[in-house]
């Protein structure tokens, strides 16, 4: 079984704030097949899906997406199998609603390597940003046409986890 990204919600607006919640489904490539993703990935969201009240269309960021259009998605990790039970095992299922958060300036959140894309070791004082996926991509200096997410700012491990805490802004 492979082992899928872990996002924490330290300091999220949506937290607190229900509107700064989403509820979303990923679409895949095409825009049409349900698909799984994995927490702390990001998603771009769009119109509502035909016949729901509030759940939204989630299709993969450009890199020159505008952040109000971005959520990250950090869904609960409820799973029924106790064999199972270990956080880097949870993926939100292809057809079911995942829970995105819309990011906001001075928002904290953290999130394990598998949902980062980088070309060398991760270090603090790196810049993260959108590109065409659902995983952020961590640079040493911002790239033109890219979306600027934020800074990582800290590198702590947690039991088996490392995370990546990553400032908004």
């Amino acid at each position: 079984m492979a082992n899928y990204a872990v996002v924490r919600t330290d300091n999220l607006a949506g937290t607190d704030v229900r509107s700064m919640l989403v509820s979303i489904e990923y679409m895949g490539a095409d825009g049409n097949t349900p698909t799984a993703i994995e927490n702390g990935n990001v998603l771009k969201v769009g119109a509502l899906i035909d016949g729901e009240r509030e759940i939204r269309v989630g299709s993969a960021p450009a890199a020159s997406d505008d952040l109000k259009d971005i959520v990250l998605v950090a869904s609960p990790e409820i799973m029924y199998d106790p064999r199972s039970y270990s956080l880097d095992k949870f993926i939100n299922k292809a057809g079911a609603p995942a829970r995105g958060y819309h990011l906001h300036p001075a928002d904290i959140f953290s999130v394990t390597a598998e949902a980062l894309d980088a070309a060398a070791d991760i270090e603090v004082g790196q810049i993260v940003e959108l590109q065409a996926g659902t995983k952020l991509k961590v640079v040493a200096s911002a790239t033109s046409g890219s979306t600027t997410v934020g800074t990582i700012t800290d590198i702590e491990t947690v039991g088996k986890y490392t995370f990546y805490a990553i400032l908004v802004g």
